[in-house]
């Protein structure tokens, strides 16, 4: 074996002093550049976002056609919002009058296009009024007309014992909206915060966390910017959810990146005085594990491409960005910053060639773990196994098949609070109509087809004779305004049905979907809309992503594993031990929720889970397996699979606690999809990287033996011996 010190000095003969500090130098100062750049468009990317669910669903779906026609009808892009006021007991005159004198104020604010006339409820107990606000512009100014209304609200002078709420699309839009303003401020704050903690544990220095969390920001800030270009660009549609779990995304995965990187070069660092020959052996050693890992987790994300919803296919690439730039921050950044600090950067237990390790690879936990699974292998994996199966039996009390959009944000709501109110008082589809589009000579026969349904409160047109005929209140069939001359354009009608029930409850999405057959069966060209039918076509598009992409990124996942690891079993076996671990996180996060008392599920949290969960849970077993085939190829089978856990144990815990603590973090956001995402995600990796990747992959590996590798000649090892002739490990 060469001696460090000659070969220290034929590597500083090989490439010039002077390349060795220029090469780390510009990588640096080009990432300094780039965070500089990116770090100001943190504050900007609320203006390319977007929260409006109808403008995700695929062109084909019918709200979607509806919702593009309405502005042919209505005149203009418009949302409704709508002030309820409401008493214990009748209004009073006095409170009468406040309510006159408040639709008066807030037909004068800016981007209010028309009000309705104050609408007295039949039992004389509230009153409301619907204002159309300005839609055209960006959803910002949306809010901020919500925000000016409901200011005018609080200050108006209603009578003692009145609540007054501001509700409809644009109250929910604005309480959305409100929920996402802490996701780049508060939610990184946290997630950094949290790592920066674990990183002070796990390596009891403290600089080392610190140019961690550059390299995992600089990534941040270089995602960022791409993503933010591209989206102004109108090549991406960015919505809130989507930049939260970009930010998340990118923080876990670059540190997880760079916690892989530095255990190398920590290692490398035990075996030679020189840090260029270390920073070498460490890039020999994780560029492969962290490039395919980072690619399994691209690949799947991009298999978001095939969804139906506009917002899982743009989270696709966005997210995909983010893991590029984690991973060329892994690979550039990182290694240019320890090359630079060399072993001040884990002071003050620095790895030397006279203490290369604080205590032997066989001592501490992960020894004791290796001989646990070197001497009760069958055991070991059967109990994990039968765990981890009792838990995915909560998947039974799974519920992922749509929430209200009452309940989408998490806490105050007053769009919520307001609903409520004017459910109370009035039918609970008032200002949130059901749209229906259909031929001008179809439009009797509908409309009396509708007047008939269940569940429906009022049928009208809009009008060209009546300037409320956009107002979307509930009206009598038999009123003049029902009656009215309808607008036609290219000849077909508007339709507008008010519904008994409130317009995100079960009950009116049976309704629409029976409305659906009315209209079909009444007018063959006739389509639905409104909000309501906007959650319906959202919910079904959402539930066959599920069917169609959870298959294709198994079998993305299992030909990337084949490559990788030239093995047909082993990759069988990583994705099955994936699986299983998604299955087990869905379950117990199904039975935590249940427990919480917020057991319906969005049915995109399932899918992001299992892309998620999968992907990075198949990182883990990369970093795991790569470095194990490593060890087989030198030492045999059996040796290789026990010396891989015990050298990658206390790095890929580190990891994925890592991970965890990140995708926790996202419960900061006060938005129940988020929340949901983040109980499973995070419980997922820690089974991932505690149970499978520690207990069941080795077990299962040291119970089939060298055919884990088949049909690589690594299969063909015999017990105590090496497969293949052995080869120089990096760092020797």
């Amino acid at each position: 074996m060469t001696s460090p010190r000659a070969t220290d000095r034929s590597d500083r003969r090989g490439v010039p002093r002077w390349l060795r500090v220029l090469i780390p130098a510009v990588l640096i100062l080009g990432w300094l550049a780039a965070a500089g750049i990116g770090g100001p468009t943190f504050g900007k990317l609320s203006t390319v976002v977007s929260n409006d669910q109808t403008s995700f669903l695929p062109a084909t779906a019918e709200s979607t056609e509806v919702q593009a026609l309405l502005p042919e009808f209505l005149g203009a892009d418009e949302v409704p919002a709508i002030v309820v006021v409401a008493g214990d007991a009748e209004l009073d005159a006095s409170s009468l009058e406040g309510v006159d004198a408040l639709q008066q104020t807030i037909a004068e604010l800016d981007g209010v296009v028309e009000t309705s006339p104050v609408v007295p409820s039949d039992d004389g107990q509230a009153a409301q009024i619907v204002a159309l606000l300005d839609a055209s512009g960006p959803s910002s100014e949306l809010t901020g007309v919500v925000e000016e209304l409901r200011a005018e609200v609080a200050d108006a002078d209603l009578g003692e014992g009145v609540q007054a709420a501001v509700t409809g699309p644009a109250g929910f839009t604005a309480d959305i909206a409100a929920a996402f303003e802490g996701i780049d401020g508060i939610l990184l704050l946290v997630a950094l915060g949290a790592v920066f903690i674990i990183l002070v544990l796990v390596y009891r220095s403290p600089l080392l966390p610190l140019l961690v969390l550059f390299t995992s920001v600089a990534a941040l800030c270089l995602a960022i910017l791409i993503v933010f270009t591209l989206a102004q660009a109108d090549i991406l549609t960015l919505s809130g959810q989507t930049q939260g779990i970009l930010f998340i995304l990118v923080v876990g995965a670059a540190t997880d990146y760079a916690l892989l990187y530095t255990a190398r070069f920590r290692e490398a660092l035990g075996q030679t005085q020189s840090r260029w020959q270390a920073t070498l052996a460490a890039l020999r050693g994780s560029t492969e594990p962290i490039v395919a890992s980072g690619g399994t987790v691209i690949a799947g994300l991009l298999c978001l491409l095939l969804s139906d919803l506009v917002s899982n296919q743009q989270l696709g690439p966005v997210a995909a960005i983010g893991i590029a730039t984690s991973i060329l921050a892994g690979l550039t950044l990182l290694p240019a910053l320890l090359l630079a600090f060399g072993r001040v950067a884990f002071w003050p237990v620095a790895p030397t060639p006279a203490r290369p390790r604080t205590k032997p690879e066989d001592k501490g936990l992960w020894g004791a773990v290796a001989r646990l699974v070197d001497r009760r292998s069958r055991a070991v994996w059967i109990v994990t196994a039968l765990v981890l199966g009792a838990g995915a039996l909560g998947v039974t009390q799974l519920q992922a098949n749509g929430v209200p959009s009452s309940d989408f944000v998490v806490g105050e709501s007053e769009a919520r609070d307001g609903q409520a109110l004017l459910s109370a008082h009035y039918p609970g589809g008032s200002g949130s109509p059901t749209q229906v589009v259909v031929p001008e000579a179809d439009q009797d026969a509908v409309a009396e087809a509708l007047a008939d349904a269940e569940g429906v409160e009022g049928v009208a047109v809009a009008s060209e004779d009546s300037p409320s005929g956009s107002i979307p209140l509930p009206v009598d069939p038999a009123s003049p305004f029902a009656a009215a001359a309808p607008t036609v354009v290219d000849g077909q009608v508007l339709l507008q049905a008010t519904l008994v029930a409130a317009p995100d409850s079960d009950e009116a999405q049976q309704v629409v979907r029976e409305l659906r057959e009315v209209v079909h069966g009444a007018s063959a060209d006739g389509i639905v809309g409104g909000p309501t039918a906007t959650a319906i076509d959202t919910n079904d598009a959402s539930q066959r992503d599920r069917a169609l992409i959870i298959p294709i990124v198994l079998v993305v996942i299992s030909l990337i594993l084949m490559l990788l690891l030239r093995s047909i079993a082993a990759a069988l076996l990583l994705l099955a031990t994936t699986v299983l671990s998604y299955g087990t996180a869905l379950g117990a996060g199904a039975l935590i929720l249940t427990a919480l008392g917020v057991p319906a599920m969005d049915p995109s949290v399932p899918l992001f889970a299992f892309v998620f969960l999968v992907a990075l849970g198949v990182d883990y077993n990369i970093f795991l397996m790569t470095r194990v085939r490593e060890e087989v190829g030198r030492i045999g089978h059996r040796r290789g699979v026990l010396r891989g856990l015990r050298v990658t144990g206390g790095v890929i815990t580190s990891a994925g606690v890592v991970l965890a603590a990140t995708f926790a973090a996202l419960g900061v956001i006060p938005v129940l999809f988020l929340l949901q995402l983040a109980i499973i995600v995070a419980l997922g990796v820690l089974i991932d990287t505690t149970l499978v990747r520690s207990l069941l992959v080795p077990a299962l590996a040291l119970e089939i033996g060298p055919k884990t590798w088949w049909p690589s000649k690594l299969a063909r090892d015999r017990p105590g011996e090496p497969a293949v002739a052995p080869a120089a490990s990096p760092q020797s």
